[in-house]
């Protein structure tokens, strides 16, 4: 069976980092995930369709110890963040 559209946003997008106090929150998580699927040619889905596969993979938005990785980390990190 071939890894989900998502199992591939895992893999390639974000580690665990246990150094962090604080992981990605969910708006810089989703941030990430939409960066990843334009760099792959990919509609994103609604934030609770990724939440609801980010559970099923035993990783909780918001409160994690995420950080990003790969060139999806690259874009967005370069993006205008909210508010400035």
């Amino acid at each position: 069976m071939a890894p989900s559209h998502f199992d591939q946003f895992l893999s390639q997008a974000i580690h665990q980092n246990q150094d962090a106090q604080a992981g990605l929150g969910a708006d810089e998580l989703y941030g990430l995930y939409a960066s990843w699927c334009l760099i792959k040619k990919m509609e994103p889905q609604p934030p609770e369709v990724l939440w609801e596969a980010l559970i099923a993979n035993r990783i909780l938005p918001g409160d994690s110890h995420l950080a990003m990785t790969g060139p999806a980390a690259v874009v967005t990190r370069t993006l205008p963040q909210p508010g400035s």
